[in-house]
C-alpha cells in the first residue's frame, strides 16, 4: 500500500511538496503538481484523510443536537442538514441527548477537543449558558428552537404568527370554543404558540378558558391521546382543538374517533409542522407548515459559513397553513 514518501520517491520531489500538491496549496508550480498527481494516479495512493484533518485542526464532522429520534420533525431538518454537509464534504454526528444534561457534556466536550467542527442544536432543553459558553471559540447554530439574546444565531419560523394563524382559521370557521394542546412553557416555542393562541381569542372578543389549554411533557402521539381525554371529561367540550405538534394532533384525533366523535363536524383539529404522516390520518389533518427540509439546508449552511469564520445573521423563514379535512369536512 503506497504511502507519501513512495509519492515523493515516484515524483522526484520531497514529502513536503507532495503535502503541498495535497492540501491544495499554490506555492507549487504547475509542473511540480502535474507530476505529483500522476505519481498519485499510478501508486494509486488514497490520502489519510484523518491525518489531513488534524493537520489542519478540523474534523469535518458536524454535531447536530435533538432531544429525540422519535419526532419525524427532526427527521426533515437531518435530511436537509445532512445533503448540504455532504455536499461540502462533511459529515454529520447525530446527538439524541435526551434532554441529559450530562449527554450533552459528552457532546460538547467533542467540540471543545476539536472532535467536532461545530453544533446546530434543535434540542429546546439545551443548556443556554453551557451552549453561549461554548459559542465564544466555537461555531454553533440553533435551528427551530432558540434562546432569545444568547447572541447564537438561529433559523427558525414566527412561531406566534404561526399559531394565531391556525387558531384564527378556526374562529373564521364558527368556533369560539377553542383548546390548546401545549407542550411544557419553559420551553420558548411553547411561550410563543400560546401566546398566538391567545392573541387570536382576543383579537376576535373571545375570552380565554384556563380549562381548555392542556400541557403535555412531550411532543408524542400518547400525550395527544391523553390531552384529549381530559379534554373529553369538560362539562363545557370545546368544538374544536389546535395543538402545538402534529404527533400530538394526531392523538387527539384517534381519541376523538375512538369516542364515536366525529372530526370536524363535532371536533375540529389543527396541528402544527406538516410531518408526512398527517396527511395519511382520517380525516387528514390541517397543519401548520414548517419548511423543515429547507431549515435543515440553511442551518447546515449557517454552520459551515460560521466554520469559516464568515458572520452569520439569524434567519426567520415563512409558515403556511395547510387546510385539510380535519377542519373542513
Amino acid at each position: 500500500m503506497a504511502n507519501i514518501q513512495h509519492v515523493a520517491r515516484q515524483a522526484g520531489v520531497s514529502v513536503a511538496t507532495v503535502s503541498r500538491v495535497l492540501n491544495g496549496q499554490d506555492t507549487v508550480s504547475a509542473k511540480t503538481r502535474i507530476k505529483v498527481e500522476d505519481a498519485i494516479k499510478k501508486l494509486n495512493y488514497e490520502p489519510s484523510m484523518l491525518g489531513r484533518n488534524l493537520r489542519n485542526s478540523e474534523s469535518r464532522i458536524l454535531l447536530i443536537l435533538i432531544p429525540s429520534i422519535k419526532n419525524p420533525f427532526y427527521l426533515e431538518v437531518i435530511k436537509g442538514i445532512e445533503n448540504i454537509a455532504i455536499s461540502q464534504n462533511y459529515n454529520i454526528l447525530l446527538c439524541e441527548t435526551d434532554s441529559n444534561p450530562e449527554r450533552e457534556n459528552i457532546y460538547f466536550d467533542l467540540v471543545r477537543k476539536k472532535m467536532a467542527d461545530g453544533i446546530i442544536s434543535m434540542d429546546p432543553a439545551v443548556n443556554v449558558e453551557t451552549l453561549k459558553k461554548l459559542a465564544e471559540n466555537h461555531a454553533i447554530i440553533q435551528c427551530s428552537e432558540y434562546a432569545e439574546d444568547s447572541g447564537i444565531p438561529y433559523i427558525t419560523i414566527d412561531n406566534e404568527e404561526a399559531s394565531y394563524l391556525a387558531v384564527k382559521h378556526l374562529i373564521k370557521l364558527g368556533h369560539e370554543k377553542i383548546a390548546l394542546v401545549n407542550s411544557d412553557e419553559k420551553y420558548l416555542y411553547a411561550r410563543q404558540r400560546k401566546l398566538g393562541y391567545v392573541r387570536a381569542l382576543k383579537e376576535h372578543g373571545l375570552s380565554m378558558n384556563e380549562q381548555y389549554i392542556i400541557h403535555t411533557e412531550e411532543l408524542g402521539f400518547e400525550q395527544g391521546q391523553q390531552a384529549m381525554k381530559k379534554i373529553m371529561q369538560l362539562a363545557d367540550r370545546p368544538t374544536a382543538v389546535f395543538a402545538v405538534s402534529d404527533l400530538l394532533a394526531i392523538g387527539a384525533l384517534k381519541e376523538i374517533n375512538a369516542n364515536g366523535l366525529h372530526v370536524p363536524n363535532d371536533m375540529a383539529v389543527v396541528g402544527f409542522d406538516k410531518i408526512d404522516f398527517s396527511n395519511m390520518t382520517n380525516p387528514t389533518l390541517t397543519t401548520i407548515a414548517q419548511p423543515m427540509y429547507k431549515m435543515g439546508t440553511i442551518a447546515a449552511k449557517m454552520l459551515i459559513n460560521q466554520i469559516k469564520g464568515e458572520h452569520v445573521d439569524s434567519i426567520i423563514l415563512d409558515h403556511e397553513l395547510v387546510i385539510r379535512e380535519s377542519t373542513l369536512g
